[in-house]
């Protein structure tokens, strides 16, 4: 368990210090022989800050949990 819980610990730093992440995808409109028509269209995925404290929360339980075990 202790791999995840470091995993979850900096997935959770890295949703602290990237708030938001933008990429643009490419999307095929039309395809008629040579003729080939594409849209590029911008999207964002944003998530609060609270997910990124309880993915450190939780990463940080199962490390602990786990050092009490051995």
């Amino acid at each position: 368990m202790k791999p995840v819980g470091i995993i979850l610990i900096v997935a959770g730093i890295l949703m602290f210090v990237f708030g938001k992440i933008s990429f643009t995808k490419k999307e095929k409109v039309v395809d008629i022989g040579p003729v080939e028509i594409n849209k590029n269209e911008k999207k964002t995925i944003d998530w609060p800050n609270y997910a990124g404290g309880i993915a450190v929360l939780a990463g940080a339980v199962l490390l602990f949990t786990d050092r009490k075990k051995t």
